[in-house]
């Protein structure tokens, strides 16, 4: 059943139908479960929106020498999926994508730390030469998360964690490669990595693709 409302969303939206109404159509028509319409709403994306973002992914390698941005919730929560053996899917432009829906009521989790020295061990690797962690300051105890962070990186040189107003913004803005899977970053920004992607890849995690 999902398949074939994967397949039908597709469809519509390729067609030019907007994304949200296409959805909750085929949704509505499946009388799908409201986890499987939040798969379909974390996977579906249209083809000429997905060619886009994918021309913009860098591989790991690229970060040598580079400055390098990281959406820090985005990325964490989706690597705390990994670990935790939760489901995560491919999505049609390519990026891993979790559907926990968790990012408002984030809190630290036993699975925050190994997910942070995932993330960070991956970075150490790629030799980037400046990494900024940003991370969204409406969210309950950004700024502790901010300094722990900030204490792992303490060895690494010029490598900083921070809370900001408006994370999504900031990184539209920025001057460098972006980590994140936010389809409105991904879309606003010149080049792009998704990091959890790798990290996934180096422990042999399970990827789902419908």
């Amino acid at each position: 059943m999902l398949k074939q409302a994967l397949k039908e969303a597709r469809y519509l939206v390729n067609r030019g139908y907007p994304k949200d109404s296409a959805i909750r159509f085929v949704s509505n028509h499946h009388r799908l479960p409201n986890e499987q319409r939040f798969v379909l709403a974390r996977v579906v994306v249209a083809s000429d929106t997905a060619c886009r973002r994918r021309s913009k992914v860098v591989p790991l390698e690229a970060l040598g020498k580079k400055a390098v941005f990281v959406d820090g919730y985005n990325v964490l929560i989706i690597v705390e999926s990994i670990l935790a053996g939760c489901d995560v899917y491919l999505s049609d432009d390519g990026f891993l994508r979790d559907t926990r829906g968790i990012f408002r009521s984030y809190r630290a989790s036993e699975f925050t730390i190994p997910a942070l020295t995932e993330i960070l061990g991956i970075l150490t690797m790629a030799c980037p030469d400046r990494v900024e962690v940003l991370l969204d300051q409406q969210i309950g105890m950004s700024g502790q998360l901010a300094a722990q962070i900030g204490e792992m990186m303490a060895k690494r040189g010029s490598w900083t964690a921070r809370t900001v107003r408006d994370c999504d913004r900031q990184l539209k803005t920025e001057q460098g490669i972006v980590a994140t899977a936010d389809g409105n970053v991904i879309d606003a920004s010149s080049q792009v990595i998704d990091l959890p992607y790798w990290i996934a890849k180096g422990k042999g995690m399970r990827i789902l693709i419908i």
